[in-house]
């Protein structure tokens, strides 16, 4: 991962900032109202195309009922689509976790949208099953963003409110997949007004690649990959070096980190499964009640739509817990709300004889599995500093992997579960859900300790993130980021040490800023 480092080539000049900033240049505020550039421009920029991407991901499944008739699908061919319109992703996550290195969020997120706004617009083209199918992977390739939106969020705040930055634009991201059981069912109503309905739901998919588009152009055009500048920029003045030299470096880092693999199967169930149920929800609520369409994408809206609060409260949850018992309270934060979204998903399946019980159910569910999301992201910045955009790629492609799993054994994703019910399903992905939580039990940072067992007194953050750099490297002051990132994340040790760590950060700085000079000199 790319690194800034401080004026090797000629010192840039100062910078001002509508928002406070701390030594890396990351704001210590979020200010919700304010698009002001740096910062916040790519806080809502960065909700916004994730958000089209979901949204585009999960139309066809709201408009399921529609296009079943009109190409004669099968409930294998409605599975084996779910599966793909996930699975594509997976690889695209990890992929863009070392292009976000290189190229930057800036251009990552138009690259993204523009390169596969043509797969939103061949929608309206499929004729068959396995062109469905084909589609639908291609435009869920696109919920790579998610890394994207990770990885420039947490490149812009503070570590303090990072867990709340992440959550707050990941969630909204996520309530596209609300926002579209909602809108492409009036979208779709509103065209076959005016051209036969086989032809309406072809036609409504135009609106959101057309999005897709505007959005990658803005993104190009209107934002900037970091609170220094883009990633150009700073490499022409030397503020931004390659600075891993070896690629394999940097991932091992976070590929060889066990504690990225943790997050890789937390995450797989709990935003795994809240892309599994927005892809079976609308149908569920279509067959199993006899709901009409409008009504049944209105009502299985309500999941996805609670995302608006759900998923930032989980980081919020992360970032207040962390002020008295620092990491070890984020991650109990973490388990609890995982477990609990398990015991609800459980009982989605029991009430499936009562709509109104079933939407009751649904809600607390959605709100648990979210707040869960959100807490994920409140450690994975810490997981490590180096690898930050490799670490994210892999835990992003986690929740993907989570979907393609859980569709595939219990919603008829393949002939292995040809008699499971929807309602069986939800019961026993509740079941797969609460048995992963507990691995979230064995994770541990020596200088933290886990969720049982306290910190190592006679380790430091600096001695845990300057561990990824060798002494060629620190020589050469490429440790630098990683040096200041350790004086920042001194507060996941709690209140409990935090005198003492506020301290040695001023020592730190101090100590940081005298080696940084002269390196810069060399």
């Amino acid at each position: 991962m790319s690194s800034p480092e401080v004026g090797v080539k000629q010192a840039p000049p100062p910078m001002e900032f509508k928002l406070p900033v701390d030594s890396e240049m990351k704001a210590t505020k979020i200010v919700i109202y304010s698009i002001a550039q740096p910062h916040m421009r790519a806080f809502h920029l960065s909700w916004i195309i994730f958000f089209f991407t979901f949204f585009a991901t999960f139309a066809p499944a709201v408009l399921i009922p529609v296009i079943r008739e009109d190409m004669s699908l099968t409930k294998t061919d409605l599975g084996i689509s779910g599966v793909t319109a996930v699975c594509g992703a997976i690889g695209m996550r990890v992929i863009m976790g070392f292009v976000l290195d290189i190229i930057g969020p800036r251009f990552g997120n138009a690259m993204t949208m523009l390169l596969f706004a043509p797969a939103v617009f061949c929608m309206s083209l499929v004729q068959s099953a396995g062109a469905f199918q084909c589609v639908r992977l291609f435009i869920g390739c696109s919920l790579c963003a998610f890394v994207t939106c990770q990885f420039w969020v947490g490149s812009m705040f503070n570590v303090k409110i990072v867990g709340t930055a992440n959550a707050i634009t990941a969630g909204w991201g996520n309530m596209g997949g609300g926002a579209t059981a909602l809108l492409m069912p009036l979208m779709y109503e509103g065209v076959a007004d005016y051209v036969p309905a086989f032809h309406a739901w072809r036609y409504s998919f135009f609106i959101p690649g057309g999005i897709f588009i505007l959005l990658g152009v803005v993104s190009m055009l209107f934002s900037q990959d970091a609170p220094q500048g883009d990633y150009r920029m700073m490499k022409e003045t030397g503020q931004l070096t390659q600075s891993k030299g070896n690629i394999w470096a940097v991932a091992k880092c976070g590929l060889l980190n066990y504690r990225s693999w943790i997050m890789f199967m937390a995450y797989g169930y709990s935003f795994g499964v809240e892309l599994t149920v927005d892809n079976l929800i609308v149908d569920y609520l279509y067959d199993q009640f006899q709901l009409d369409h409008m009504t049944a994408g209105g009502l299985g809206a309500l999941f996805g739509l609670m995302n608006l609060f759900s998923r930032a409260s989980g980081g919020m949850l992360s970032d207040l817990a962390a002020i008295p018992w620092g990491m070890r309270g984020r991650l109990w934060v973490m388990f609890i709300l995982q477990l609990l979204g398990g015991v609800f998903c459980l009982a989605l399946g029991l009430v499936d004889y009562d709509l109104t019980a079933t939407i009751v159910v649904m809600i607390i569910f959605s709100i648990f599995v979210q707040q869960a999301c959100g807490a994920t992201f409140g450690v994975v910045p810490f997981i490590s500093r180096r690898a930050y955009g490799v670490v994210s790629g892999l835990v992003g492609a986690g929740g993907n992997v989570g979907s393609v799993v859980t569709q595939t054994i219990f919603f008829q994703g393949s002939a292995s579960s040809p008699d499971m019910t929807k309602q069986d399903g939800l019961v026993w992905m509740g079941v797969m859900i609460m048995g992963v939580s507990f691995f979230i039990c064995f994770v541990h940072f020596p200088m933290w300790g886990s969720m049982f067992f306290p910190a190592n007194p006679d380790v430091s953050e600096e001695d845990y993130y300057l561990a990824e750099w060798n002494a060629d490297e620190v020589a050469q002051g490429l440790h630098t980021p990683s040096l200041r990132f350790a004086m920042e994340s001194k507060s996941n040790r709690g209140s409990q040490r935090g005198s003492k760590a506020k301290a040695e950060a001023a020592a730190t700085i101090a100590v940081t800023d005298a080696e940084v000079k002269p390196a810069a000199a060399q």
